[in-house]
């Protein structure tokens, strides 16, 4: 399921903070069942301080019941890595921001005092996290869900260590549900756990039948139990498989739509502008050389974006007036002047309003991928490939990579 469930599959490629915290607690949580709470501890501070600190929640019941458990070493071991790594980051903030500060302590300031009006970015209902857990990992997310409930039979065997090894899924879960503002890279840190309480639950099938004064139980219930464990396994991978077959194959046009970009030829210093699909733009990995800045067009966005790195104004120690704490949208963060765009990338879906790129005889298409239409599609069909339906019932929009005609 590490492998092969769709969540994990994408998370642990991810270039994100959320994910290197994924990868320690995954660390953090082996060395704790494995009796080393020095250890354990160590890597949850590597992945709050060198990760995502607000992962430290997930990280808080292997930190204490490691602490419980052996105090002085684990103490020793909090403390050390805790101090080392501190003093790193403000050396290397130091560096880069010519002052002395730590963005560890900005970052958890500036988000608990309610800086960043993070609700210009989207807003969820409580139920999303409910939602994009099933499409991640289907049955296998209804299966860790229910481990609390298999937990009394199973006490023996889970008690105490699994149980404190799971716990963070029930604790980030109901955190992050209450957050307005939600994305699905902030549930990656738990992502493995998901995984191991679905074990454990899939394990425990023939527990759930047997009965306690006969633990060597060969009822025919039981043995179906048994048998049922590789039939829900097979049916959590081939579910997940669905699930990132329709991911790839519906959403992947972003990604090979930039590729196209360095088999085509242009004069150098082009401007490739992105407007409303701002949110897709993958990274200035896939940007050619001849291609001298990516600017964005106002399609109605108001909230900040990134803007071209101006080494003029200080270099990475200075904090452009354009900047502010309330990420509202700079007018400096728009490309006004859209005539001087050399390429244009959108997305054309059937809607009744007429796009940039519509106008052919401006702009003309040098590639165009099928993209799933998200609103226009049926939720059953646009999560998980079913052969046959998946095209048929879903609707298709077009990604598009436009060029400027020339007069």
């Amino acid at each position: 399921m590490l492998c092969l469930t769709s969540g994990c599959f994408f998370a642990s490629t991810s270039f994100l903070p959320s994910s290197f915290s994924m990868y320690a607690i995954s660390l953090a949580s082996g060395l704790f069942l494995l009796d080393k709470p020095a250890a354990a501890i160590s890597v949850a501070v590597i992945g709050v301080i060198l990760g995502w600190p607000f992962s430290i929640l997930a990280f808080l019941p292997v930190t204490l019941y490691s602490l419980s458990r052996k105090f002085k070493q684990a103490f020793i071991a909090a403390a050390v890595t805790s101090i080392l790594l501190l003093a790193l980051s403000i050396v290397m903030d130091f560096y880069y921001y010519g002052k002395w500060t730590s963005s560890v302590l900005n970052l958890l300031i500036y988000n608990v005092a309610g800086g960043g009006e993070s609700h210009l970015y989207g807003t969820e209902g409580p139920l999303y996290y409910l939602r994009n857990g099933f499409n991640n990992f289907n049955f296998c997310f209804v299966l860790a869900l229910l481990f609390l409930g298999i937990l009394p039979i199973a006490k023996k065997k889970y008690a105490p260590d699994l149980l404190i090894v799971i716990s963070p899924i029930y604790i980030w879960l109901g955190f992050m549900s209450l957050q307005p503002h939600k994305e699905e890279r902030f549930l990656y840190p738990v992502y493995p756990l998901i995984c191991v309480a679905a074990s454990a639950v899939i394990e425990s099938f023939p527990d759930l039948f047997r009965s306690k004064y006969n633990p060597y139980d060969r009822s025919i219930i039981v043995t179906v139990a048994k048998v049922m464990r590789p039939v829900v396994l097979s049916l959590i991978l081939y579910a997940s498989h669905a699930r990132t077959f329709s991911l790839i194959n519906g959403y992947s046009a972003p990604l090979e739509v930039y590729k196209i970009l360095e088999h085509h030829d242009a004069e150098n210093n082009s401007v490739l502008c992105v407007g409303s699909e701002w949110h897709r733009f993958p990274s200035s990995f896939f940007i050619p050389d001849y291609v001298g800045q990516v600017r964005w067009i106002d399609d109605g966005f108001r909230g900040l974006l990134p803007i071209p790195f101006n080494s003029t104004l200080g270099g990475t120690a200075s904090a452009p007036p354009y900047f502010n704490n309330k990420n509202m949208a700079s007018d400096k963060q728009y490309l006004h002047d859209v005539d001087a765009c050399t390429f244009l990338v959108e997305l054309q879906l059937e809607r009744p309003y007429l796009t940039r790129g519509s106008d052919l005889s401006t702009w003309e298409p040098i590639a165009a991928l099928p993209y799933l239409d998200r609103e226009l599609s049926p939720a059953l069909y646009r999560s998980f490939f079913i052969p046959y339906l998946w095209q048929e019932k879903n609707v298709f929009g077009m990604y598009k990579l436009l060029k400027r005609r020339t007069t």
